[in-house]
């Protein structure tokens, strides 16, 4: 299985979108800023608001690429629409 999901900072103002086949350990990555110069890192993204799964990575990107396309307020919108309160999902996936 194949994820795309969306972080975002505390405020909602900064948001990330990723592709990875698993995704609790990719959200820990983020979370604990391994690499200290990536943009989830620098804008403190580490709140997991929105998740997809696709049964291929092929399917996964291509889910991915069609948000990355979207303008903010349409994502927003998205977000809103599964996560009301942009609550961290995080805590909700099996580890």
């Amino acid at each position: 299985m194949y994820y795309v999901y969306i972080l975002a900072n505390l405020t909602n103002t900064v948001i990330y979108t990723g592709v990875t086949n698993d995704l609790c350990r990719r959200v820990y990555e983020h979370r604990q800023h391994l690499d200290p110069n990536s943009f989830t890192a620098k804008y403190h993204v580490t709140k997991l608001v929105y998740y997809d799964a696709s049964p291929t990575v092929t399917d996964a990107i291509e889910r991915e690429k069609q948000i990355k396309g979207w303008n903010r307020k349409r994502k927003n919108k998205w977000i809103a629409s599964m996560n009301p309160e942009w609550k961290d999902l995080f805590e909700t996936l099996e580890q």
